[in-house]
């Protein structure tokens, strides 16, 4: 039995075939495995693979136009050399009859850690070349309030979270680490294109030992690991920038916010202190104002302001914090909050977005390039936000502001998605469904029967990354991985480069997509950027058939000291990319868009459903859909480690006792969560690791829709609970984290749900 190296975004490992399963060894360098590499186990022979080309029954018989029945239609199998002259004729048609200003190519996901077989960058490259561009998509779910807001206050959010070595530091240096969302190790185990190193909990624990000291701002006790000691503020969801506002108070009013490098290093410190003090808003933001708003003790808070600057401390901002109504506000006023204490730029020190919620923050970036797919010229300039997917295919016409622009949504008649699953990232599942309804045909690439792919007309069977050759590589991770093939292609599938090569050949634009290149031909040449560094830097740089041999490469990582120590060690001579060139606390560009729910400044702004406001009288939880601890987003849903923390088939919703006693729930008893937009069950778990009138189910279940006319999803979905709404006009990010919903015990027999059942049509 031949064990060969491998990689995914939750940790670089060796495997074997061995039967029908495969053996997953983690990477021996690996201080802290993620247990998420179990759901790989049985994964490329599970029954909800897509073994054929799959043509929803009601496109074959009626031919393309919207159609409801999308979701609830059954499959009909074909031959590969049916199917792609069926795919080839749609393409031309709405080439020819609308052009590619009408094809959207949104393909958002995590895909395949590999960088030649990523899903995303292959329908990229296919649909620029054989159909001469698509309609686009900026951001991410993830962060795209902090990718909106950062670049005006103080860089591009790459360049400023991922470029130090903040693990390191925070072992030797931090002495406080105040953590508004917690840095949630589960989070940490997943990194875009594979980490080798997980060194998120011993970075921490080894920080804990040395003495530092732990806060955290968060419902969900378990944001922060046990293992640190955390102090826990359970604050009312939602109230974070207030919390940062009454730290800010103190420390401007006591005169320990550092003027010399708010002088030096910042502009519109006044105009924050303005409205900080109550000079511009009749408002003073006291410790007092945010313990009204957030339910966390003023002492509390003015005992850690004065903590924060008598300290090495760390500011950390979740990305949780940015999913959710103003989600601009945290990121920036955390930002303002660390350059309050003059910190930023100090070794262990200063502002951190993101620190424990991914595996490539805090980590030094590379100092040579990583293999890259060129994915050629898009000739289509139009574009969304990414989180606007449903507004875009219901409101053709219709404009949206974004970032000091106008944007107009084009009508969609055709959607290629390769390597994602909008059904578990997207909020208002039945508001989506109504949109996947109207585009003439939906294609997906897809190895399993997700919600996505039954919302298809034509489904396309994908190799797994087991089933492949690849490369996998991360800017922020020191080791490249020699990807190989574990087994043989399960099936009918095939490589998303063979299906677009064939269906390039049918469009007469092969060698267009192809460049003339075999899979090995390409994956030599994406190699030779990297290996042409090493030379440079007097590095081994091995041949690709050497380092295909030796199965991986260490990479050295950058010299540099990144855009935000650079800048603090010169700001004449290294400014930041910002208007000013500095660390914006007041922007006069963001001020001139003249958006009501954006200002000039960091501020606070009431949300629609959180639990101060009027709707939480009808809807009195808050839920919190979080990211799941068992697999990433909705990928291997079926795996061990993912069905392991399920009960009853269900994902659990976690309940504090009071509000299990208010309404006569137990743990193990299957809840209905509901509010105006839909419902799920899932099984309740009581505990006091949530705060009162808080209840959390993670995202990542498969959505199950009971019936065609009922969409309650039975496996525990929360997307067909949230708003669909942006987070502002400046960012129109994902508001997915946060809704208000109630709970109720299901009473009666539980209906059965079985979500990875081929919907093949019979007969």
């Amino acid at each position: 039995m031949t064990y060969k190296p491998h990689s995914s975004h939750w940790g670089a490992f060796s495997a074997a075939a061995v039967g029908d399963r495969i053996d997953v060894v983690p990477h021996p360098d690996d201080p802290c495995p993620s247990p998420i590499l179990d759901n790989l186990r049985d994964a490329p022979g599970h029954r909800s693979r897509v073994r054929k080309p799959a043509f929803r029954k009601g496109w074959l018989d009626g031919g393309p136009g919207p159609d409801t029945r999308r979701g609830s239609d059954g499959y009909v199998e074909l031959e590969w050399d049916e199917a792609i002259p069926l795919i080839a004729a749609e393409l031309t048609r709405v080439e020819r009859e609308y052009g590619p200003g009408r094809v959207f190519g949104g393909s958002y996901g995590w895909s395949s850690a590999g960088r030649f077989h990523h899903a995303q960058s292959q329908v990229h490259r296919f649909l620029n070349t054989a159909l001469g561009g698509y309609v686009s998509s900026y951001g991410t779910y993830s962060a795209g309030a902090a990718q909106a807001i950062m670049p005006h206050v103080i860089g591009g959010l790459d360049k400023v979270a991922r470029t130090d070595d903040l693990w390191g530091e925070l072992a030797t240096t931090t002495e406080l680490v105040v953590a508004f969302g917690g840095m949630p190790v589960r989070n940490a185990m997943v990194s875009a294109g594979g980490v080798s190193r997980h060194v998120a909990l011993p970075s921490m624990t080894a920080a804990h030992r040395r003495g530092a000291r732990f806060v955290m701002f968060s419902p969900l006790r378990d944001d922060m690991p046990a293992e640190v000691e955390a102090e826990w503020h359970a604050n009312l969801p939602l109230t974070d920038t207030a919390i940062m506002l009454g730290l800010a108070h103190v420390l401007i009013t006591e005169g320990l916010a550092d003027r010399a490098f708010l002088d030096r290093y910042c502009v519109g410190f006044d105009r924050l202190a303005d409205y900080v003090t109550g000079k511009s808003d009749g408002v003073a933001k006291t410790p007092e104002w945010a313990e009204e708003i957030s339910g966390i003790d003023a002492d509390a808070l003015r005992e850690l302001a004065r903590a924060m600057a008598a300290r090495r401390t760390l500011v950390t901002v979740s990305n949780s914090l940015q999913r959710a109504e103003f989600g601009e506000q945290p990121v920036w006023m955390g930002i303002a909050l660390a350059a309050l204490t003059g910190q930023i730029g100090q070794p262990g020190g200063g502002f951190s977005y993101s620190l424990g919620a991914i595996g490539n923050v805090g980590k030094r970036a590379l100092g040579v390039p990583i293999p890259t797919l060129n994915q050629g010229k898009n000739g289509v300039g139009d574009f969304i936000p990414v989180a606007r997917i449903t507004d875009l295919l219901l409101n053709p016409g219709a404009t949206l502001e974004f970032n000091g622009k106008v944007l107009t949504y084009p009508d969609i008649r055709l959607v290629y998605w390769a390597g994602g699953n909008p059904f578990h990232h997207h909020q208002d599942l039945s508001r989506l469904r109504a949109g996947f309804a109207r585009p003439d045909t939906i294609i997906v690439h897809e190895q399993f029967w997700t919600a996505t792919a039954r919302h298809a007309d034509i489904v396309l069977p994908a190799t797994m990354t087991l089933e492949r050759d690849d490369i996998g590589a991360s800017q922020n991770d020191t080791k490249m991985i020699a990807m190989k093939q574990v087994v043989a292609p399960q099936a009918g599938a095939r490589d998303d480069f063979e299906i677009f090569a064939d269906l390039a050949g049918a469009l007469g634009r092969r060698d267009a997509f192809t460049g003339g290149r075999t899979q090995r031909e390409w994956l030599a040449e994406m190699y030779e950027p990297t290996r042409a560094a090493l030379a440079a830097l007097g590095r081994n740089a091995p041949s690709f058939e050497e380092f295909w041999e030796q199965g991986e490469i260490e990479l050295p990582t950058a010299t540099d000291p990144g855009l935000v120590r650079g800048f603090v060690q010169s700001p004449e001579t290294a400014p930041l990319p910002t208007p000013s060139g500095r660390i914006e606390l007041f922007s006069d560009t963001i001020a001139g868009f003249g958006y009501a729910d954006c200002a000039g400044h960091p501020k606070w702004f009431e949300p629609v459903e959180w639990l101060g406001g009027a709707l939480a009288g009808t809807y009195p939880l808050q839920l919190v859909a979080n990211q799941p601890a068992n697999r990433l987003h909705s990928q291997l849903d079926f795996g061990a480690a993912s069905a392991g923390r399920k009960l009853n088939g269900r994902e659990v919703a976690r309940i504090h006792p009071d509000d299990a006693r208010a309404r006569a729930i137990a743990t193990g008893d299957t809840v209905r969560l509901f509010n105006g937009r839909g419902a799920c069950l899932a099984t309740a778990v009581v505990t006091e690791d949530v705060r009162p009138r808080v209840v959390q189910l993670s995202t990542g279940a498969w959505f199950t829709p009971a019936g065609t006319d009922d969409p309650t999803c039975l496996q525990g979905n929360p997307n067909v609970l949230t708003r669909d709404v942006g987070t502002s006009r400046l960012a129109q990010g994902c508001c997915g984290q946060l809704t208000l919903v109630d709970v109720e015990r299901f009473d009666g027999e539980a209906p059965a749900v079985d979500p990875y059942a081929p919907p093949l049509a019979r007969g």
